[in-house]
């Protein structure tokens, strides 16, 4: 069945728009223009219900020069492809890591051009259920009935629709990149998920420390124990401030239009207690010493927050990005788009296109707290 078929009896109409694709080459296409490989901490907000309940997020990686043979195997990229994000995930097939392409990954489309503009709920679950019918058989099959299973599949793809993500990327090496590929490959890919001890931010903590050995730790006062994405991103950013080599550098990637909840911000545990007031009322009434002592640990070793306010990248029309390639021009190919880096444009350039989800933004970590 030919995809846009697919698509049409699943009820979603495809909006094509350049402008769509603008968004995630703002966000994420940096080191494709600078010709180098990276590895990304993705700090996603947390959404919907357990959002509320458990603020803390989730965390992903993105490697710019890795790319996924199939969603259990990764190889290096070929010329011109976007990378892949790797994650952690509760009951999908058995599996502890699952590599999804960057673009079905934030869009659950296979080309940029496909991306909406705005969504709803319906048109997400259309979009996400084609992609899963082209490529996710093999972990999420139909059920009994053949009709779209349940299940946390749905957060293998289209991850902006539901939630903004903060990016944290930092240089690695081509060498790196075959370590890694080569020793995740080798290990045995079986799920051991657990919520305290084994969780999606442990395995993004692992993945950064195997390029940056102990960058990345657990707060066992302001997270009492669990590795929290947030934590991820402040041991990330700490890190790459005595190393200014690695150019650790944070952009966002918004969440797409729509009629979908907005996301919230990121928490740590005690964080969310010391913030939510369906926690810290009852705390305070019952055991006011203790919350006392919460919001200190807070103040004193808890407070962390990615960057806000920063410029938003100007744009341009390109071909797709090829690795080592500096020289990339504008092409008859509207799409993908790419973007320039802020030091290349000329003073007063301004960019006619329009974001489809806000003005995703990069700061240097100078500007990170």
């Amino acid at each position: 069945m030919k995809k846009n078929e697919s698509r049409k009896r699943a009820g979603f109409k495809i909006v094509r728009s350049r402008a769509a694709g603008v968004l995630l080459c703002v966000a994420l296409l940096l080191g494709g223009v600078r010709g180098y490989a990276s590895v990304a901490l993705l700090m996603g907000e947390p959404y919907g219900t357990l959002g509320g309940m458990s603020p803390t997020g989730h965390a992903a990686i993105y490697l710019n020069r890795v790319c996924a043979e199939t969603p259990t195997r990764l190889r290096m990229c070929h010329r011109g492809e976007l990378g892949v994000v790797v994650s952690r995930y509760s009951g999908i097939a058995g599996y502890d890591w699952i590599a999804i392409p960057l673009v079905p990954y934030l869009y659950a489309v296979d080309d940029l051009s496909e991306a909406p503009q705005s969504v709803d709920a319906a048109d997400v679950s259309a979009l996400r259920d084609a992609y899963r019918r082209e490529h996710l058989m093999m972990l999420a099959p139909d059920d009994k009935d053949q009709k779209t299973p349940g299940g946390d599949w749905t957060e293998l793809v289209g991850a902006s629709y539901d939630r903004t993500i903060h990016v944290f990327e930092a240089q690695t090496t081509v060498e790196q990149d075959e370590r890694f590929v080569a020793s995740y490959n080798d290990k045995r890919n079986v799920s051991h998920f657990n919520f305290f001890l084994n969780n999606c931010a442990d395995f993004s903590k692992n993945v950064l420390n195997f390029y940056f050995p102990h960058a990345v730790h657990k707060n066992y006062i302001a997270d009492v124990g669990l590795t929290t994405p947030k934590q991820a991103a402040r041991s990330l950013t700490k890190y790459g401030k005595k190393h200014p080599e690695l150019e650790l550098t944070a952009y966002v990637i918004p969440q797409v239009p729509g009629s979908l909840k907005r996301s919230t911000r990121v928490n740590g545990v005690v964080e969310a207690l010391v913030k939510s007031k369906r926690y810290l009322v009852p705390l305070a009434i019952l055991h006011p010493e203790f919350t006392g002592g919460l919001i200190v640990v807070y103040l004193s070793n808890g407070r962390y927050d990615p960057p806000k306010n920063v410029p938003p990248f100007m744009i341009v029309a390109a071909g797709d990005v090829v690795a080592g390639d500096e020289t990339a021009t504008k092409t008859t190919d509207a799409s993908p788009v790419q973007v320039i880096a802020l030091e290349d444009i000329p003073a007063g350039y301004s960019s006619s296109e329009a974001l489809p989800a806000g003005s995703s933004s990069l700061t240097a970590l100078s500007e990170l707290h």
